[in-house]
Order: C-alpha cells, then sequence, then structure tokens
C-alpha cells in the first residue's frame, strides 16, 4: 500500500533521495531526518502507507516499535548519546507534517539545547477523576 502524493512512500520507492539505515525484512525503513533536532536525529516508517497513529495496522505499528528499539539502542552503542526521544506525532494538531506514520529517535546528550516547549502542569485528583471519567465512557 503506498500514497503516489506522500513523501514519505517516494523516500521507499527512491524517487527521493534520502540517507537509509535499514530496510528490513518486517516491513519497516530508518533513514535520517533531513531537519535533524540532533546529530543522529532519524526516522523509522513502516513500508505501508498508513496516515498516522490511528490508522495504522497494529502490525505495522508493532514493526515500526520493534524498529524504533532497534535504531534507539544504535544511536546509543554507536554516536555513544546519552539517551534518547522517541516521538509520534499524529493529526496537524500534534505537529504531525508529513501523513505517513512514522516515529522519530532524537538521540539526546547532556547539555544539548533541545528542551520540550512546555512544562508538565499538576492536576487536581478532581480533574483527573473526570477526565478518567470521559475516557471510560
Amino acid at each position: 500500500m503506498t500514497d503516489p502524493n506522500c513523501i514519505f512512500c517516494k523516500v521507499l520507492a527512491h524517487e527521493i533521495p534520502a540517507e537509509f539505515l535499514w530496510e528490513d525484512e518486517d516491513g519497516t525503513a530508518a533513514f535520517m531526518d533531513i531537519n535533524p533536532w540532533t546529530r543522529g536525529h532519524a526516522l523509522v516508517i513502516p513500508r505501508n502507507h498508513s496516515t498516522d497513529l490511528l490508522e495504522i495496522s497494529d502490525e505495522d505499528l508493532a514493526a515500526s516499535a520493534k524498529g524504533a528499539k532497534r535504531l534507539a539502542q544504535m544511536q546509543k552503542d554507536r554516536l555513544g548519546c546519552d539517551g534518547v526521544n522517541l516521538l509520534n506525532s499524529c493529526g496537524a494538531a500534534g505537529w504531525q507534517t508529513v501523513f505517513h506514520f512514522h516515529i522519530h529517535s532524537i538521540p539526546r546528550y547532556v547539555g544539548d539545547p533541545l528542551q520540550l516547549p512546555t512544562r508538565p502542569q499538576p492536576a487536581t485528583p478532581e480533574e483527573l477523576a473526570s477526565v478518567a471519567a470521559e475516557l471510560r465512557g
């Protein structure tokens, strides 16, 4: 399954150049992000096109998660990073800009300039209970 208008499908078809780390038998590929947040920032994507987290099949999601773990270990072992952030953005409001499911694996280094755009805010037990009730339906 591919989308002829999807930039990542074009990357997978080698119509757009990319620095690939792998294309594996599990149906995933990993390649370098062209706008890295830190040294070694790369993406893991499924070969099958899915718009986002809510559309991807369970099998492709599992393969992508397995690939993200593999990539994080590579970054730790080969780049000597101090940690890794895995990030998936779902929907435009969730910062998604390429609408082919992907997981960012962002190596973190002590002292790197990357910071979270916000900090968690405390919630009251009543707020938590109210939202939990909504989610449970």
